[in-house]
């Protein structure tokens, strides 16, 4: 199998507004494939999108009719663009591993420098390995300097759109490009920039953010009939069906359902003929049982109900906290009156100063060491003092955006729990301005496990077993606080000036997974994400094992215990494939790394004795 290594190193003359500089752009990549429709057609449709960094590599292999995209853009805008044949730019280097420097032409205007080489079978080449099917065990080379099958990329995290769910509805925050209303409160959903409400994913109900969860109606395609659901059936008697019929509307009319205009010039849609609600004959099928109901009257009444019973609870739960506290004994009420009535101390200490509030400019910004769509990681030294600090700078529009308050908010909470572990990033301080939201945190100069393991191919099995022991003493403050991490990998274990590990980047975190509190959403790093993620299923901690796992394999092997040339394919590999395993590994390590990737769950409570025992003697086993 042949493929084609790309380097993208920098654009120039491109026409960018208010004179901004280049380098601030970032580039993205689309894979296209060819596809035959139902017609017999071939149509282009996307496969694969790739984020490289500027100077960073991405490989395509050599299919026919594969199309690489290559788009600039600029504050997540595009501005220049280009595309070509993979068969025609592997014709420009060719396949002998000669490398060409060219400029591509971008569109409307534009010249970006690159790089090509193509790789085949016969060649040592770093993803050699991730292109073979694994055999059941590896025979490694020590003195291998080529770096067969090795970890030369490093692999982004993904996540999938918050789902609010509510009433058997999966409400997704949603940018409406049309006016759009309310069907709860029957007001207009008002915004120009970024997502202005919530739509339900399965009957496309669209609401405000505030009103999602007050809407009284089951979503039709829930399938199971939730508690929620039957309590306000059985109480209220809220089934009540609509008697729609179609109807031609002589002025603009929006839908009661989805909030759209209805369209068209004559019978546009159905009407209720007792309510008078409209929708369209699409969502028809979709409208909730609730013909005759005012739903912003009902859900305040049923939240006055409520408060009511909450307040009561509360109110009786503080008499017998009051009636036993009669019960004690009588003497527990006195106090001394020399210690009651004492005059203060004239010798008290002054209250401490309130602590400083820092902004941008108590900063000299010194480089960028990091860029992505969230915004920038930057190195700044602190005016007046000789310290230096990483900082974390967020954008506000971005952040409302993708609806990541939420992670934003408990990223800042694990950070400032940080200070309490040696083995975690510790936060300095926060701020924000107009547009960003800033994170001060202590900088790290001895780069992350993903550029070691690149330099040294594989870690000998004590520097391996230090690094691990460390990064199990970080999960484990984290789990004791009901705190999933969901994003452990190579690339987010930083080393400190004395070679101590810290685990960073905490914005897949979620808390309060506890006891039977489990989560449900689809996030992660591809090469990294726990089968129970990939069947959608509900999980906690044992997801930060399965990372775990795999983490230790890439620093002990060198290489992913996993394979595919895409996604759809990496995860069936994860589903059904069982790694390959050195003969020269421990037997115990052995155990230990098949535990916490879950192939032996019955030893999962002696992954402590697999830790401790380790002996320093090589057994071979199959």
């Amino acid at each position: 199998m042949v493929f084609l290594r790309v380097r993208l190193h920098r654009v120039d003359d491109i026409d960018l507004p208010d004179k901004q500089d280049a380098s601030d752009c970032n580039v993205v990549v689309h894979i296209k494939e060819k596809v035959t429709n139902a017609q017999g057609g071939s149509n282009l449709m996307i496969t694969r999108k790739l984020t490289p960094l500027w100077g960073k590599c991405f490989d395509s292999h050599l299919y026919e009719g594969r199309i690489i995209h290559i788009i600039i853009q600029n504050n997540n805008k595009m501005v220049a663009d280009t595309e070509m044949k993979v068969m025609d730019m592997a014709a420009m280097c060719g396949t002998n591993g000669d490398v060409l420097t060219t400029n591509l032409t971008l569109k409307p205007t534009g010249i970006l420098h690159a790089q090509l080489k193509c790789f085949s079978e016969s060649q040592d080449d770093p993803n050699q390995a991730s292109m073979i099917k694994p055999a059941p065990v590896l025979e490694l080379d020590d003195n291998d300097k080529t770096g067969s099958g090795a970890l030369t990329r490093r692999r982004g995290a993904m996540r999938q759109a918050k789902v609010h769910e509510h009433l058997g509805h999966k409400f997704l925050a949603h940018y409406f490009r049309t006016p759009t209303y309310c069907s709860f409160c029957n007001e207009f959903i008002w915004g120009v920039m970024g997502k202005q409400g919530y739509k339900c994913k399965e009957c496309q109900l669209a609401v405000h953010k505030r009103c999602y969860n007050r809407v009284l109606g089951k979503c039709p395609g829930a399938g199971t009939e939730t508690m929620d659901t039957k309590i306000l059936r059985e109480r209220f008697k809220i089934d009540m069906p609509h008697r729609f019929k179609v109807f031609s509307y002589k002025s603009p009319t929006f839908c009661d359902h989805c909030g759209t205009l209805l369209y068209g010039l004559f019978r546009q849609g159905v009407k209720c003929e007792d309510c008078n609600v409209n929708v369209h004959h699409k969502c028809k099928k979709h409208a909730p049982n609730l013909c005759g109901i005012n739903q912003k009257l009902m859900s305040a009444a049923i939240k006055e109900v409520e408060d009511k019973k909450r307040l009561a609870a509360k109110g009786a739960a503080v008499k017998t906290e009051a009636f036993e506290d009669d019960d004690d004994d009588d003497e527990a009420i006195y106090e001394p009156l020399w210690q009651a009535l004492a005059p203060p101390d004239k010798q008290d200490k002054a209250p401490p100063p309130p602590p400083k509030l820092y902004k941008i400019e108590d900063f000299s910004l010194v480089k960028v060491l990091g860029k992505g769509s969230f915004g920038k990681v930057m190195l700044a030294q602190c005016k007046g003092t000789d310290k230096y600090y990483a900082i974390k700078a967020l954008k506000k529009d971005v952040v409302l955006e993708d609806d990541d308050v939420e992670c934003t908010m408990v990223e800042r909470h694990v950070l400032g729990l940080a200070w309490q572990h040696p083995f975690l990033t510790h936060l300095f301080c926060t701020f924000q301005s107009k547009g960003h939201l800033f994170f001060v945190m202590e900088y790290l100069n001895g780069g992350d496990l993903m550029f070691h393991i690149q330099s040294s191919l594989r870690f000998e099995e004590r520097r391996a077993r230090f690094y691990a022991a460390e990064i199990i003493c970080g999960l484990q403050f984290l789990h004791r606080r009901g705190i999933i991490y969901r994003d452990l990998k190579l690339d987010n274990v930083l080393l400190d000036f004395e070679g101590h590990i810290k685990i960073a980047d905490f914005g897949m975190c979620k808390q309060n997974i506890i006891n039977e509190n489990k989560a449900s959403t689809f996030c992660g790093t591809p090469d990294y994400i726990a089968p129970e993620i990939l069947n959608s299923q509900k999980y906690n901690s044992s997801v930060d094992w399965w990372s775990f796992g795999v983490l230790l394999y890439e620093m002990l092997i060198g290489q992913s215990p996993f394979h595919g040339d895409d996604e759809e394919l990496l995860f069936d590999s994860i589903l059904h494939d069982t790694p390959p395993f050195h003969c020269i590994f421990l037997i115990e390590i052995h155990v230990f790394v098949k535990c916490k990737m879950g192939f032996h769950p019955a030893l999962n409570a002696h992954i402590s004795a697999c830790m401790i025992t380790v002996e320093k003697k090589t057994y071979q086993f199959e």
